[in-house]
C-alpha cells in the first residue's frame, strides 16, 4: 500500500503552511491561510488576467538569500532557468563564450532536437490563406493554440535560450493577444515574421515591420483609420509603447502620427497587408522633430518608413528600449547610469539589440544585481520545469497536449504567454506578482510537478535520483544535497525548517528507507522550490 502524500491530508496542511512561514516564503502567507480556510493545497485562484496583485515589492521575498555565483546569477537571467547540464557548460566554456554563442543563435548554437520538435505544429508553416482555407468557424482557435504551445515548448527546451528570453520580451513589448479573434489566422506570422525575425536584430526593422503587419494593424486599429476619420489608436500606442514614451509627445502629436499611419491596412478577402491610397492622409506631417511634406497619396508607405525609423532612433526611444531592457534583465529600478550607458549602444548600433544585451550583460551593474530581480509566474513555472528535468511529451494524439495544459496553468496563474488583453504588456516587476493567489499558485504547482501528477505526459527523473549515493548522513545533508541540486540557497533556519517539516532535526541521523527518502521527498523538493530563494531570477 502506498502512503499518502503528506500534504494530501488536513492536518498536514498546516504543518506545511508552518514550514513555508519558516521559509520565509513571503508576509503574503497570512492572507493565503485567510483564502484557503486551513488548506495549503486548495485549488488555486485565478487572478483576474489585467490585474495582478499589487503589494510592496520585496514583501514576499525579503528572507531570500542569494549566491554571487557568476554563472547562476547570469543563467537566472539570461534562460528560463538552469539545468544542471546547462550550468555544466557554462562553467566549461566560460559565461563570456557562452553569452556571445547565445547572441548569434541561428549559427553558433545548434539546436537539432528543437528544431524535431517543431516539426509537430505543421500548421505554423500555413500562409494566411491557408489558414482561412482550411480551418472551419468552429476551429479558429487552432494555429494560435500552435503558436502559444511552441512559444512554451522552445522556452522549456530550447539550446537557444536567450534568443527565447528575448523573444519573450518583444512580444510583451508589440503586444499582439493571442488567442484572439483579431489574428486568428496570422499570430503565427506575426510572431514569425516580426518578433522572431527581428528580435537580436535592428528595432528599426522591427518596428517597420509591425506596421506592415496584418496583426498589428488589426490589433490597434490602424486597419479602419482613413484621412476623413483617422484612427488614434496606433498612433497613440506607437509613441507611449512602442518608442518615445509618456511625456515626449503631445496630443498634436497623436494626431499627426494617426495620419501618418492613415493608409496602412488590411485586405480584406486576403487578410494581407495592403496600401490603400484612397484612404491616405495627403498634406504636410509634423511628429516631434520629424517633418515631411507628404505630398501624394501613392508615396504614404515610404513617408510611413521615414517616420517609423525616425521613431525607433530617436533618443528617448533608445532610453526606453534600454531601460526596459535593464528592467527585464537587472533590477526592477535599474540603475540610470546602465540605462544611459545601453541606450547609447543602442544609437551607436544602428538599434541593433545585440549589441545591447551584450554590453548589459557584461556590465558591472548587472554584476552587482544579485537578488535584484524575481521570477514572474510564468518564469517560475518554466524554472521548475527546468531544474526538475522535464522533457517533451510524445507527440499526442489529439490536441490535448500537455503544453497546453501549462498554457491553461499559466492563465489561472493570471500570466498566460501572449494573454494580456491590454497593449502596454505584462508587468515586469515583482510588485505585480507578490500577491496571495499568485504565491498560493506558485506553491500549488511545485507539488504538483516535484509528485508527479502535473503535466505527467512529460517524462522527467525521479526525485529519488536527486538524492546522493552514498546517502547523506544526517537530514540537514540531505536538504543540502537537494538544495544544491535545484541551485536553492538556504540560511541555518531554513534548512531547520524543512527538517522539522518531516519530524527530525537537522542532525538526526538520516537512514535509508525513511520517510525523508521515499513518500515525502516529492514534498521536500516542492518545498525548496516554495523558498524565496528559488524565486530569485
Amino acid at each position: 500500500m502506498t502512503a499518502p502524500t503528506p500534504d494530501s491530508s488536513p492536518a498536514a496542511a498546516p504543518a506545511r503552511r508552518r514550514v513555508l512561514s519558516g521559509l520565509g516564503a513571503g508576509t503574503a502567507l497570512g492572507a493565503v491561510a485567510v483564502a484557503t480556510a486551513g488548506s495549503a493545497t486548495a485549488a488555486p485562484t485565478a487572478a483576474p488576467a489585467a490585474t495582478p496583485a499589487a503589494t510592496p515589492a520585496a514583501a514576499p521575498f525579503a528572507a531570500a538569500t542569494t549566491t554571487t555565483d557568476p554563472v547562476l546569477h547570469l543563467l537566472r537571467r539570461a534562460t528560463f532557468g538552469p539545468t544542471p547540464a546547462l550550468v555544466a557548460e557554462v562553467r566549461k566554456t566560460g559565461t563570456t563564450a557562452w553569452l556571445d554563442a547565445q547572441l548569434a543563435p541561428l549559427t553558433a548554437v545548434p539546436d537539432p532536437a528543437m528544431d524535431a520538435l517543431l516539426k509537430r505544429w505543421t500548421r505554423l508553416g500555413w500562409k494566411t490563406w491557408q489558414v482561412r482555407e482550411r480551418l472551419p468557424d468552429t476551429d479558429r482557435w487552432a494555429v494560435m493554440m500552435e503558436v502559444v504551445e511552441s512559444h512554451l515548448a522552445r522556452a522549456l527546451f530550447s539550446r537557444r535560450q536567450l534568443l527565447e528570453t528575448v523573444v519573450d520580451f518583444w512580444t510583451n513589448h508589440l503586444v499582439v493577444p493571442v488567442p484572439s479573434s483579431e489574428v486568428w489566422d496570422n499570430a503565427h506570422l506575426f510572431q514569425r515574421d516580426v518578433v522572431r525575425r527581428h528580435a537580436l536584430g535592428r528595432y528599426s526593422d522591427m518596428l517597420n515591420a509591425a506596421a506592415r503587419h496584418p496583426a498589428m494593424l488589426k490589433v490597434l486599429d490602424n486597419a479602419d483609420s482613413t484621412k476623413r476619420a483617422p484612427n488614434e489608436n496606433y498612433g497613440r500606442e506607437l509613441l507611449e509603447l512602442h518608442t518615445v514614451g509618456v511625456g515626449n509627445y503631445t496630443e498634436t502629436d497623436v494626431r499627426m502620427s494617426a495620419r501618418v499611419l492613415t493608409g496602412l491596412s488590411v485586405d480584406g478577402e486576403s487578410g494581407l497587408f495592403s496600401y490603400k491610397p484612397q484612404r491616405r492622409y495627403v498634406g504636410p506631417v509634423k511628429v516631434l522633430g520629424w517633418s515631411d511634406p507628404n505630398p501624394v497619396a501613392e508615396d504614404g508607405v515610404a513617408v510611413a518608413t521615414r517616420y517609423l525609423t525616425y521613431l525607433a532612433q530617436h533618443p528617448a526611444t533608445a532610453n526606453r528600449i534600454a531601460r526596459k531592457l535593464a528592467v527585464r534583465y537587472v533590477s526592477d529600478t535599474p540603475p540610470a547610469t546602465l540605462v544611459t550607458k545601453l541606450a547609447q549602444v543602442y544609437l551607436a548600433n544602428g538599434t541593433a539589440i545585440a549589441p545591447v544585451l551584450r554590453a548589459l550583460f557584461l556590465s558591472p551593474e548587472f554584476a552587482a544585481s544579485v537578488g535584484q530581480k524575481v521570477r514572474t509566474p510564468y518564469e517560475d513555472a518554466l524554472a521548475s520545469c527546468r531544474v526538475l528535468g522535464l522533457t517533451p511529451e510524445p507527440a499526442p494524439t489529439s490536441g490535448d497536449s500537455n503544453l497546453r495544459h501549462l498554457f491553461w496553468a499559466l492563465g489561472s496563474f493570471g500570466q498566460a504567454p501572449m494573454g494580456w488583453p491590454a497593449p502596454n504588456g505584462y508587468p515586469d516587476v515583482a510588485a505585480a506578482w507578490n500577491g496571495a493567489s499568485s504565491t498560493l499558485n506558485r506553491w500549488n504547482f511545485h507539488l504538483g510537478l516535484a509528485g508527479n501528477w502535473t503535466l505527467k505526459a512529460m517524462t522527467r527523473p525521479a526525485v529519488t535520483t536527486f538524492v546522493p549515493s552514498p546517502l547523506p548522513s544526517t537530514y540537514a545533508a540531505l536538504v543540502d544535497a537537494l538544495a544544491a541540486r535545484l541551485f536553492v540557497t538556504l540560511t541555518a533556519a531554513q534548512r531547520e525548517a524543512i527538517c522539522r517539516f518531516v519530524d527530525h532535526a537537522p542532525s538526526d541521523p538520516l537512514r535509508a528507507g525513511s520517510a525523508a527518502v521515499t513518500w515525502r521527498l516529492p514534498s521536500i523538493v516542492a518545498l525548496l522550490l516554495d523558498s524565496p530563494n528559488f524565486a530569485i531570477r
